[in-house]
């Protein structure tokens, strides 16, 4: 996803300046296990989650799959026979950019063999020089911005560029028989980038974009209500809507005023999200969303919720995992846990060079301990890392709410992914 997920510059810091940042972090940045791989030998998982902010939503699924690849790589042996410890921080979104760089600093500190998120583009935009001078390779599992395919070879990716969710967004828009489009997008690279796939895809299949091609809405804006009345002038058929928590007061003011929330309406990865205690029932009963990456299973799922009862947005966990699960099997392969030997190694372990395929960490860990090379097919269906750090296949899903303002899996388009 794209928060907009960008800014640039955050130097590795000295001792003492890493310190002052730790303390800009405050409650808001969290770590765990004390051992770092340059002191101990262990292999150390660092995450950079959104626990606060516009994109909280999606932390609990992201850090239990977190939790859940810790459990398990642990439970087949660790990594080169130690277990594994991990070092997490909030970064919040890229409205809070001190936080971003304070909570990869954070992380920094504690040496890790491998960082993944966040899950916002922007942020990402805003922490992954710091992270990529440090030699750290950096997996985020929901950063969809295309400028960011091959923007360091640390980088990596688990989830498709927007390149492959615009496609398919505008194809479904086109599909569904909609002649007239308005789009209401914020402004921010995420959105802006999905805004531009879609209409060129829309527009290529004959559908008209009558408001939104340039247009543009601050993301800390409040008032929808003159943005709702300019759309409803164009007379659209249908309205896309790309934003994160203003969906929320924006959906309702489009209902106030006589637009159609259900059936002609169409979000992304960033709102398709449970509005059931948001929206009153049957607010937005039919409404489309897409969400890059496979469709969890009910096994995973299952998983998932034994770690974290009540979960019900799975939304960038099987990316979350799968990414966790890489960098472990990277540093297996490669014998050793620093962050230059997985970043040399993840796209062998996801199947660049071909291999044997293997599904869960304990049976591509016995693979590797028998020196054959590995192809690991994980919870999200995506293809080898090419050469830009971007998967090279993946899934779309297709969601469309349920009475109780739920997204509900509908079905998955696949599609490959550019290499520039």
């Amino acid at each position: 996803m794209n928060n907009v997920r960008y800014k640039k510059l955050p130097l590795i810091a000295t001792a003492a300046v890493a310190a002052a940042l730790m303390a800009l972090a405050g409650c808001g940045s969290s770590s765990s296990g004390s051992s770092s791989s340059s002191s101990s030998g262990a292999f150390v998982l660092g995450a950079l989650f959104p626990e606060t902010g516009s994109l909280a939503y999606l932390g609990p699924a992201e850090t239990s799959a977190f939790k859940l690849a810790t459990k398990d790589i642990n439970a087949a042996g660790g990594v080169l026979g130690k277990p594994i410890t991990t070092a997490t921080a909030d970064v919040s979104d890229a409205d809070h950019a001190d936080q971003n760089t304070s909570g990869a600093q954070s992380v920094l500190s504690k040496n890790p063999s491998v960082i993944m998120g966040p899950a916002s583009s922007s942020v990402v935009k805003n922490v992954y020089k710091s992270i990529s001078e440090a030699k750290v390779p950096q997996i985020s599992m929901g950063a969809t911005s295309p400028a960011l395919s091959g923007v360091s070879p640390y980088f990596f990716r688990t989830v498709p560029p927007d390149s492959v969710q615009g496609a398919v967004l505008g194809n479904v828009i086109a599909q569904d028989g909609v002649r007239k489009l308005a789009i209401a997008v914020f402004n921010d690279e995420y959105g802006t980038n999905l805004r531009d796939v879609v209409v060129k895809t829309a527009e290529a299949a004959g559908v008209q974009v009558v408001y939104g091609e340039k247009d543009t809405f601050d993301p800390t804006e409040t008032n929808f209500a003159p943005l709702v009345s300019t759309i409803k002038a164009t007379n659209p058929d249908a309205t896309l809507v790309i934003a994160f928590d203003q969906t929320k007061q924006l959906v309702k003011e489009m209902s106030s005023q006589g637009l159609d929330t259900k059936t002609k309406m169409y979000m992304t990865d960033g709102n398709t999200a449970d509005y059931s205690k948001d929206f009153t029932p049957g607010l937005i009963t039919g409404a489309t969303g897409t969400i890059p990456g496979a469709h969890p299973s009910d096994a995973f799922q299952a998983k998932l919720k034994a770690i974290q009862p009540g979960l019900s947005d799975f939304t960038y966990s099987a990316e979350t995992y799968d990414g966790s699960i890489l960098a472990a099997l990277a540093a297996q392969k490669g014998g050793a846990v620093d962050g230059v030997t997985v970043q040399k190694n993840l796209a062998a372990v996801s199947g660049a060079k071909g291999g044997t395929e293997c599904k869960t960490y304990k049976d591509c860990l016995a693979l590797l301990k028998e020196k054959k090379e590995i192809h690991y097919v994980g919870q999200a269906g995506i293809g080898p890392f090419n050469s830009n750090g971007d998967p090279s296949k993946a899934s779309i899903g297709v969601y469309k709410f349920s009475a109780d303002n739920k997204p509900v899996y509908d079905h998955s388009q696949e599609g490959a992914v550019p290499k520039s």
